[in-house]
């Protein structure tokens, strides 16, 4: 079995929901850290989990925890801002994690996608690098209407059919960040959390609600209480 390295980012002072990674949720006292953490633990090709904040609270629970798999990153301030880039924190993560060859990146506000949800990805990884690809991101595919801000269609020939059936639409895929996998290596050479050819891994929109919105928070336990 091929072990993977996890890189879990999780910053305090989230502008939209206070405490949003910690606080209470569906029942679950510290919220939807404590979902996500339960997830990954259950993965056996999941060897450690780098658990990057500045947020004492967290900082606080993971060390009441107690597991060696759980790595606490203490992450530098200036890279914990909401001013802070993606690609900032795509090139902190080598720094961080420096001894695994492959990454999945994830995050604790997609509580839907689980930790079966995890391992089928994983394993499709390590297969489709046999195919290929050099990494895997999970995907969304929309089969709609699409529309360039000119008028011009995106993912149909208006000449050859003003209106086709929706299944009949070539699919555009939304990266819904539910997780990416890749390499330390592409990580280095790309400085990206993909690669140049990733394989697109569908997941069912359930398992890729997100929350940023406080209204996103209350549906998202209406979700997972049901689920």
């Amino acid at each position: 079995m091929t072990n993977i390295s996890v890189f879990l980012p999780c910053r305090a002072g989230s502008e939209r929901i206070f405490h949003k990674n910690i606080k209470p949720f569906a029942g679950i006292k510290n919220g939807l850290l404590e979902i996500k953490l339960q997830q990954l633990l259950k993965i056996p090709q999941i060897t450690e989990i780098f658990l990057s904040t500045n947020d004492n609270l967290i900082i606080e629970y993971v060390n009441s925890l107690n597991n060696s798999k759980i790595i606490l990153d203490i992450r530098p301030e200036y890279l914990c801002t909401s001013a802070t880039s993606t690609d900032e924190l795509i090139q902190y993560v080598p720094s961080v994690i420096n001894n695994a060859e492959h990454i999945m990146w994830t995050h604790v506000t997609s509580p839907m996608c689980n930790e079966k949800d995890y391992e089928k990805a994983i394993n499709q990884y390590f297969s489709s690098l046999k195919q290929g690809y050099d990494s895997l991101m999970s995907v969304t595919s929309l089969r709609k209407f699409l529309f360039y801000k000119d008028g011009k269609t995106v993912n149909y020939d208006k000449n050859i059919e003003l209106w086709p059936r929706t299944q009949t639409l070539d699919p555009i895929y939304e990266a819904n960040s539910a997780f990416f996998i890749n390499s330390i290596k592409n990580y280095l050479s790309y400085k990206d959390r993909i690669g140049k050819t990733p394989f697109f891994y569908e997941l069912d929109s359930i398992k890729t609600f997100d929350i940023v919105w406080v209204d996103d928070f209350k549906i998202a336990e209406i979700i997972y209480n049901n689920l």
